[in-house]
């Protein structure tokens, strides 16, 4: 859908008309539990998608799309009277994927939630392999010793120097 402020306007208005239609004009028996998620019309507003789910089984939602197939006629007259177009766009009902593609991706994240779990069942008490700091080497060690004396180390050099400046 283009990003037109009025193609969303009818598109909205488009949502509300088709589902109180579904709601209280259509009486199809094939019509099961459907809710209108989401419809887009085109930028010349000539031809709107609308986006349904079903919630029951695999042959509840192959009789509501036959239902709404069949009903094409009845919602797409509504729309007309509804929204204030010079011409009524056509109706395409899409089953939307959304919830299924949700319930899959809940799947995923269970699934990555339980090996993760596991691995830290595994790890629990478990000590790392090797050094604690596996990139320092006893010669750094020396040195790093000498480094954190610093100058208070060499101070006998130090008085010593002061004290020849000292003197007349």
């Amino acid at each position: 859908m283009s990003e037109n402020p009025r193609a969303r306007k009818i598109a909205d208005r488009i949502k509300v008309i088709v589902a109180e239609t579904l709601e209280h004009k259509v009486k199809d028996p094939r019509l099961g539990f459907v809710t209108v998620t989401d419809v887009r019309v085109t930028g010349d507003l000539q031809h709107a998608t609308i986006f349904y789910t079903v919630f029951g089984s695999e042959e509840e939602r192959v009789g509501t799309a036959a239902a709404l197939e069949s009903a094409k006629g009845v919602i797409r007259r509504e729309v007309g009277q509804g929204v204030t177009l010079r011409l009524t766009p056509s109706l395409e009902f899409i089953a939307d994927a959304m919830p299924e593609n949700a319930a899959h991706i809940d799947d995923l994240l269970r699934r990555a939630a339980e090996l993760d779990a596991a691995v830290a069942a595994q790890a629990n008490g478990k000590a790392p392999a090797g050094d604690p700091d596996p990139y320092r080497k006893a010669a750094d060690a020396d040195s790093d010793e000498a480094a954190d004396a610093g100058p208070d180390s060499n101070s006998d050099s130090d008085d010593s120097d002061e004290a020849a400046d000292a003197r007349p």
